[in-house]
């Protein structure tokens, strides 16, 4: 079969606007829940729990985890500061640990791991969690736990009120649901005047998949479905760190780009890393018919396409820190509290020229 080419497509019939029914009395906010469901929590577990079940195979397709736990982790030399206990949150294969460890680029330099005294490490997947606990990363830090959290996100985290001095957490918090309620969390498990640091994929990660995903449905079913996951935008970042009590928030942005052969090694490496689509509502199944596969490759080399073959894949990284309200924070001056106008400034400004 030919792969279809990318051409025009007018989707009218998918872009019916719907009315929705009147408000019910009945349907209310059960306590605990999150107030907007996004992802099916079951389904991500069993991705991640099958995923973690072939070592071997998971590894393999862990380079990107690796990678941004190394550029996460390298952050901390920014603060000058010793941390006896550090919580790695989402920790998935203790990919943050290993980062930790690695050994530093100059020789003189002390590794990561000597900022630190303990390590908890955790997460809810206990397969993932576990499956490189005897290699020999472990042995190098000062001192490791590993913690199974409790696999419906809702619960509250397992940790005591202001236990940790820095919380950290590497390409996890992209599944959550409730992500404000997980952040106010992660504040009240903080010390005063101690860091959370993060990243997440969001904005446009994966753009090149969607578009061609979306395009080959249209061709082949005449229709869109949900292949890849929403996730979080930049602008709406920083917003959450605030509302979840945390000070002075930065946040930047960091394009990664992925080669692949093609796009079924893409979406294979997706799979292994239990990193597939767990939308709620997503098709019975959740696979694409070899049709849609043949199609989508056949328009991603054609739109996005490299010049030797390859096809790239983009990560948006999103990378926040925020801080816990301290003593000798830097605050802002109350609001009317200034002696000089800014008027007056900008008009002598232009007198003088």
């Amino acid at each position: 079969m030919k792969p279809a080419s990318a051409r025009p497509f007018l989707p009218h019939s998918a872009l019916r606007r719907r009315r929705l029914p009147g408000p019910r009395s009945y349907a209310n906010q059960a306590p605990g829940a999150p107030l907007l469901q996004v992802f099916n929590s079951d389904t991500k577990y069993l991705q991640r729990e099958r995923a973690a079940s072939y070592p071997e195979t998971s590894r393999k397709a862990d380079y990107l985890r690796d990678e941004i736990a190394s550029r996460l982790s390298e952050r901390l030399l920014d603060i000058n500061r010793h941390f006896s206990a550090v919580l790695d949150l989402g920790a998935n294969a203790c990919n943050i640990a290993r980062a930790l460890t690695s050994p530093p680029p100059h020789p003189d330099t002390p590794p990561l791991s000597s900022r630190l005294t303990h390590l908890t490490s955790a997460d809810s997947s206990s397969s993932t969690l576990h499956r490189d606990a005897t290699l020999p990363f472990n042995s190098l830090l000062p001192s490791h736990t590993r913690t199974v959290l409790p696999k419906f996100e809702h619960a509250p985290l397992p940790f005591s009120p202001q236990s940790f001095d820095a919380v950290l957490s590497s390409l996890s918090l992209h599944w959550i649901n409730d992500l404000p309620a997980i952040l106010a969390q992660i504040s009240q498990t903080l010390k005063p005047d101690s860091p959370f640091l993060a990243a997440i994929p969001g904005g446009d990660s994966l753009f090149e998949l969607r578009t061609s995903l979306q395009l080959a449905d249209l061709d082949r079913r005449g229709g869109v479905a949900t292949h890849v996951s929403p996730l979080a935008d930049v602008r709406d970042v920083g917003g959450l760190l605030q509302r979840a009590g945390f000070k002075m928030p930065t946040i930047d942005v960091d394009d990664v780009v992925v080669d692949y052969p093609d796009t079924f090694a893409l979406m294979r490496d997706l799979q292994v890393s239990g990193e597939s689509n767990a939308v709620l509502g997503r098709e019975a199944g959740g696979g694409l018919s070899r049709d849609v596969l043949l199609a989508n490759e056949g328009i991603y080399r054609e739109l996005h396409g490299n010049k030797d073959g390859t096809v790239p894949a983009t990560w948006r990284i999103i990378y926040m820190i925020g801080w816990t309200e301290g003593e000798g924070q830097p605050r802002p001056l109350e609001r009317g509290s200034g002696q000089v106008s800014m008027k007056d400034v900008l008009e002598d400004g232009g007198k003088k020229k």
